[in-house]
């Protein structure tokens, strides 16, 4: 309501007075020095005004033994009401909340730092120069000062939800909302005192973003004023004091005084009594508030009104308070914060029953004074009441239909509800839909599910079956495998040597491989254990093999070439050369393993043709794939001794294969200078060769390393 200009002496007068009392009162306080510090447990966890009407300090979250506020709130009032709370600076302020071992310091350098138990900052007020020191105000207003008295910062310039008796707000300045009465972080509710006007709005938690104003004064503000007499108004720059309440008190001086943005959007002016005969009658009474009825003047296109989507907004009682409802057979999504909205406790209407399916399953009720007003998606005119009832439960989509009888006119609405409220004039039937019984929705519900899960009952039971059947041959093929094999071991010609029995792998004659290898003329490849030689089977499919022919290698080591070839034949891995077979016959030892067709690697990275990075990469992962393998997924640990480009070949896919591994102790001890050829190639040989320690694994891992090198830069 808008009040006529006052005369222009009175601003002046009242800005005097209300200058003289912050400035008292600031004179008359005790000071808090620099170096005072606070904690959230002990004796030290507030500051108090000289009255003791009002403390600063830690102030513990309620429901919470280990989170604490750092606040001012009524200090002699039972429930010690809260008028300030500290939050982080723009441009997204937010709660601060701390834990028990957190402390508060107005430093030797004059500023107020709030720190964890780490010491890390968490909130600091924002103000140029030093403060001289502290106080608590009566007012309510805790103030860091000059050492000239004048304010350096004070919570009375940085409100959270609430202000106080005396406190003046300049803009541009802003409440928020706490999102519960015990929840103070920011909530739905935004008071925004702008130059061009001052507005309550809704807004979109946890954004802020603002919806559309549902009180807003027009004009160039400039300041919000909480007088001495208890009037909250608006002042314009011309003068004109637009109230924000209506509030009256009898006496200004018996009782305690805060307006106060609620969780629930209104903002409203309560008193306290200081004394009172009756303990059991002291609390908050409201006086006055803005808007008068907030279910009727928030009316948002976006957002969901009041109370939460699918609820309804009651607003009034002894106190004027806003209630929050869910409709029949709906029911609040969380009963603490029914802000939230309401779900229904039914399953809604499938799209898929034809009209006698939903007329058997669902019904309209008649809700009485309660209207979503801005929910509607279809509307028909002219037309009856059972018609309009017909088309809303044919639509799957409808939820509530609305029926004006004045103009003959359906309108239906669908979920979410919003805006929903109580509205004892409405000229309208409103109907909502919802099952006949919940029997019947039950069934259905549970005949629904079986439908939608049915085909994955028969998916499952299909896979079940089908992989029941495919063990059974697998079964099956091992059997026979098994029986194959035997037959193919026990027709081969058994060795000389009585040293390969129990062997896996297949044991050739010396002179089938001089034939496959042509008398040994094609020569792949050489090192210091053997040469290696191309050749070819005399199978169906005429496999090419590789044959290795070891020299150098003494009688008396026959025992542990058996023990090397029986590990190596046990190990199969893509990445692995694959050891097909050996021939341990007098004093020959050869080893046949499976042709790689692309040769080592060694030629792509000193040759001319450079692979391609993305074929680098895998054959980087291909051998470290195999490394990985024989290091710790063999039954016994393999040390490959000689990891290089020559020991890794390539097949038709250029899969990375090592090959050479495991042989290292197929020769003497006493053969050093051979075994620094075989067991390690200068530039790949790991700094454990030459010490007298014990060779590990990591001998591999370390010529792995040159090799990643060579694959990344090609040299």
């Amino acid at each position: 309501m808008r009040a006529k200009p006052i005369e222009s002496m009175a601003p002046l007068f009242l800005s005097s007075l209300l200058l003289l009392l912050s400035s008292g009162s600031l004179h008359a306080q005790q000071n808090i020095t620099l170096g005072s510090s606070l904690t959230p447990q002990g004796p030290s966890s507030f500051w108090l005004s000289p009255s003791g009407d009002f403390a600063f300090g830690f102030r513990p979250v309620e429901g919470s033994s280990s989170s604490y506020l750092l606040a001012v709130w009524f200090n002699k009032i039972s429930d010690q009401t809260v008028a300030w709370y500290a939050k982080t600076s723009d441009p997204d302020p937010a709660l601060v909340q701390v834990s028990s071992t957190s402390r508060l310091q107005l430093t030797s350098s004059g500023a107020l730092l709030l720190q964890d138990s780490a010491g890390t900052e968490v909130w600091t007020p924002q103000f140029v120069g030093a403060a001289a020191y502290a106080n608590m105000l009566d007012s309510g207003n805790f103030v860091l000062a000059a050492a000239d008295g004048s304010t350096k910062w004070g919570t009375f310039n940085n409100p959270a939800d609430t202000i106080l008796l005396t406190q003046v707000l300049t803009t541009p300045k802003m409440l928020r909302s706490r999102i519960t009465t015990t929840d103070y972080s920011n909530g739905r509710f935004l008071l925004n005192l702008q130059n061009t006007g001052a507005a309550l709005y809704s807004v979109a938690v946890p954004s802020g973003n603002p919806y559309d104003s549902y009180w807003s004064t027009l004009g160039n503000t400039t300041e919000m004023v909480f007088d001495p007499m208890g009037r909250v108004y608006i002042t314009l720059n011309n003068g004109t004091q637009i109230n924000m309440t209506s509030g009256v008190v009898s006496s200004m001086t018996d009782n305690y005084h805060r307006a106060t943005l609620d969780p629930d959007g209104v903002f409203r002016q309560y008193v306290y009594p200081k004394k009172v005969s009756d303990l059991q009658s002291q609390a908050w009474s409201i006086v006055g508030m803005q808007p008068p009825n907030i279910c009727k003047a928030l009316m948002a296109k976006v957002g969901s009104g009041a109370c939460g989507f699918n609820s309804y907004c009651m607003f009034g009682g002894t106190n004027n308070q806003t209630t929050c409802m869910c409709p029949e057979q709906y029911s609040f999504f969380d009963e603490k914060r029914k802000y939230k909205g309401c779900k229904p406790d039914f399953q809604p209407q499938s799209c898929d029953l034809d009209e006698t399916a939903a007329m058997m399953q669902f019904q309209l009720k008649t809700v009485y004074n309660v209207n979503w007003p801005l929910a509607d998606y279809e509307q028909y005119k002219p037309i009856i009441e059972d018609q309009c009832r017909q088309l809303c439960l044919m639509d799957c989509f409808c939820a509530v239909a609305v029926f004006n009888d004045n103009d003959h006119a359906c309108y239906k609405k669908k979920l979410p509800l919003s805006n929903g409220n109580m509205e004892g004039d409405l000229q309208a039937t409103v109907l909502i839909k919802v099952p006949k019984n919940n029997n019947t929705q039950t069934q259905l519900s549970e005949s629904s599910k079986w439908k939608k899960d049915k085909k994955y009952w028969i998916l499952g039971s299909s896979l079940l079956m089908g992989s029941s059947f495919l063990v059974i041959l697998l079964l099956v093929a091992v059997i026979l495998f098994g029986t194959y094999c035997t037959i193919i071991i026990k027709e081969a010609p058994p060795p000389p040597s009585s040293s390969n029995v129990g062997l896996p792998l297949k044991a050739f004659t010396f002179a089938k491989l001089e034939k496959a290898t042509g008398g040994f003329q094609e020569v792949l490849g050489a090192g210091a254990s053997g040469i290696v030689y191309k050749g070819k089977l005399q199978d169906e499919l005429g496999t090419c093999i590789a044959v290795k022919k070891i020299d150098k290698l003494e009688q008396d080591s026959e025992k542990e070439f058996t023990v090397e070839v029986q590990a190596i034949g046990r190990t199969h891995h893509k990445n692995l050369v694959r050891l097909l077979g050996f021939c341990n016959e007098g004093k020959e030892r050869l080893l046949v393993y499976e042709f790689m067709s692309n040769g080592s690697l060694n030629r792509f990275l000193l040759g001319d043709v450079r692979l391609q990075w993305n074929l680098r990469v895998q054959l980087a992962l291909g051998v470290a794939r195999g490394l990985l393998y024989l290091h710790e997924e063999c039954s016994t640990q393999i040390i490959h001794c000689d990891i290089k480009p020559q020991n890794i070949l390539l097949d038709d896919n250029f899969t990375a294969k090592i090959s050479d591994f495991g042989l290292a102790k197929l020769l003497q001890t006493t053969q050093t200078q051979t075994i620094t050829g075989i067991r390690g190639t200068r530039g790949y040989v790991s700094p454990e060769w030459f010490k007298s320690i014990g060779i590990t694994a990591k001998v591999d891992v370390y010529s792995f390393g040159v090799i990643l090198l060579e694959l990344i830069c090609c040299r």
